[in-house]
């Protein structure tokens, strides 16, 4: 799906950028309803518009337990998400972030996940990923505890993080 510059722009001035103490709370559970469905949708095109494979409602500055994400190309919305099941087994791979200007740096992760809570009607919704799937779900739940990928690599990644997030410049900043 094709963005023009000004859409992503837009996009881009709603997330909120590491540093930003919004990103460090923790979440608070929502009840499903029209305001958390129009949420959800404007989640949806803000993760499009930046070419995002997930968002939490925290990186638009929103402290609720909300959760968008892309697998195999299809938008899934979950409510309420927590880690019921982990492997033991992890992988260590580059992942980027939305709130780090999509940033990459190594994090080790599950193998695999089971991820339990509710659609958009207030419905159970479980997913038992793995791999890249399982990152991405790994990802966004951490953004729900105030936890973001930074949080989770070794001091000289952090520095070299910092040092790039440094010279970096968002759609639409001049």
């Amino acid at each position: 799906m094709a963005v023009d510059e000004k859409t992503k722009a837009a996009a881009w001035s709603q997330i909120r950028q590491f540093g930003d103490p919004v990103l460090m709370e923790a979440s608070h559970d929502v009840v499903v309803d029209d305001e958390v469905r129009k949420l959800a949708d404007r989640m949806i095109k803000i993760m499009h518009a930046a070419d995002g494979v997930g968002l939490a409602a925290p990186q638009i500055g929103v402290l609720r337990k909300i959760i968008v994400f892309v697998l195999d190309k299809e938008v899934n919305v979950m409510i309420n998400p927590r880690i019921s099941w982990m492997s033991d087994e992890t992988i260590t791979d580059a992942e980027g972030c939305l709130s780090l200007a999509s940033l990459a740096v190594d994090v080790e992760r599950a193998k695999a996940v089971k991820v339990e809570g509710e659609d958009l009607e207030g419905n159970p919704l479980i997913f038992e990923e793995e791999g890249l799937r399982a990152r991405i779900l790994q990802h966004e739940v951490d953004h729900l505890e105030g936890m973001m990928i930074i949080n989770r690599t070794s001091r000289e990644q952090r520095k070299d993080l910092m040092a790039r997030l440094r010279k970096v410049r968002l759609p639409g900043e001049d």
